[in-house]
């Protein structure tokens, strides 16, 4: 064991934590003997068979890292196994490396590509991934947040409240773009946890396609009823993946949008906030209702933040547990944490059968959790489209009760529960 080298790698988007992995990982190596090698950008020099963008960590590097955001060894998104000439050149370049054990931070597409790199070096190497991930959609034990999700939230809470007292001040709408590429975790833990009017999320949608006008009725519905509770303002926190739910029809504003290296659009790059804007603009105007409508995002603030005293704790446990799991002879597997103890998770449990990649841990709106959420913002539901209330409503548009109920039937109540009525 001594005198072996542990190669560090972070791969995907940044999340705060990253360096408490790194330092703990480090610090433990260190302890036990081992050369820690970090790899710059991910997997990206590797792929081309490039070894010499690395530096040698050693404890007094790294010892206070663990309270600061970014990472040290910076970050990319690409993809090792693209191909099998990629692959291989990653595989040749850690072999220059002397590299026995390789701990890779990231999230699914991070996972997968660690997990490539174990079955090709059949034991060769040592290989275990730490997950995070603001969007808090790994499938993790005991239904653990990823590490990064809870500063994130945190953060993002902060930047929401400022935008609900700025929205009533001037007596606008905020459309806030959250981060979240599938689920819709993050969009709906800032909404619950600022109180801000509503979330609207992929999973309260049925179908594999959303049509862009129901997304758009949904928050013009939030809009008329708070008009009708004589509040002009309000804030909409709208998670990006509905972006990758859009039917065809609605994507072809998107045309010529690019992808990375694991072929998903880059939502970064899709203008979905002002696309909302101007389908809330055109709802309102046909019925007849004046808002002052703002999109605004918020992720890149998100990403890179000091991590809260939460994600220090945490990240410094899965970055010791990854040590220890590689030195106790373990590969291929991404450390967890259950009651506390560190579990390694192979991917065969994680992984979705149909596609072999890692599952999606989506919002689950048949709980309580959710349920209190929903509860607390303020949204068309089914008891609405009954008078006295549907009168009421219809009264703030050009619309007859009739033609408003016609209008706004499908977005009301539309994941089955029956909400509270607020007036």
């Amino acid at each position: 064991m001594a005198g072996e080298t542990l190669g560090i790698l972070v791969g995907g988007g940044p999340a705060p934590g990253i360096n408490g992995v790194i330092a703990s990982a480090t610090i433990e190596a260190a302890n036990c003997g081992l050369r820690v090698l970090g790899i710059y950008d991910g997997y990206q020099h590797l792929a081309e068979g490039d070894a010499s963008n690395v530096v040698e960590l050693v404890i007094e590097d790294v010892s206070r890292i663990h309270m600061t955001g970014g990472s040290i060894l910076r970050t990319s998104r690409a993809n090792p196994a693209k191909d099998k000439k990629s692959l291989q050149r990653c595989v040749d370049a850690l072999d220059a490396l002397g590299v026995r054990y390789l701990i890779a931070i990231g999230g699914d597409d991070t996972t997968y590509g660690a997990t490539r790199i174990a079955e090709e070096t059949k034991g060769r190497i040592g290989v275990a991934t730490v997950p995070k991930t603001i969007d808090n959609d790994l499938p993790l034990p005991d239904n653990a947040p990823t590490f990064g999700f809870e500063t994130a939230r945190s953060v993002g809470t902060g930047i929401i409240e400022s935008l609900m007292e700025d929205a009533r001040t001037t007596e606008r709408w905020y459309l806030v773009i959250s981060m979240g590429r599938k689920s819709g975790a993050l969009a709906l833990g800032m909404c619950k946890a600022a109180g801000a009017t509503l979330a609207v999320i992929p999973e309260e949608f049925a179908g594999e396609h959303l049509d862009l006008d129901r997304v758009a009725d949904t928050i013009v519905g939030a809009i008329v009823k708070r008009k009708a509770m004589n509040h002009n303002h309000g804030v909409a926190v709208i998670a990006e993946g509905i972006a990758e739910r859009l039917s065809e029809q609605s994507l072809a504003e998107f045309e010529g949008v690019a992808r990375d290296a694991y072929g998903h659009v880059r939502l970064a790059e899709v203008p979905i906030g002002f696309v909302m804007r101007d389908a809330v603009r055109r709802t309102l105007k046909a019925i007849g209702l004046k808002a002052t409508v703002v999109p605004k995002d918020i992720g890149y603030e998100l990403r890179c933040a000091k991590p809260v005293p939460f994600d220090v704790e945490y990240t410094r446990t899965l970055g010791y547990g990854a040590v220890r799991y590689l030195l106790g002879g373990g590969s291929g597997a991404l450390i967890a944490l259950s009651g506390g103890r560190v579990v390694p998770v192979h991917l065969s449990e994680l992984a979705d059968p149909a596609t072999g990649r890692v599952r999606v841990r989506m919002v689950d709106v048949t709980t309580e959790s959710y349920e209190v959420a929903r509860n607390y913002m303020i949204r068309l539901e089914a008891d609405d489209l009954r008078e006295p209330y549907l009168s009421r409503l219809a009264s703030q548009t050009n619309l007859s009760a009739a033609a408003f109920r016609e209008r706004f039937k499908t977005v009301a109540n539309q994941t089955g529960y029956i909400y509270r009525t607020r007036y």
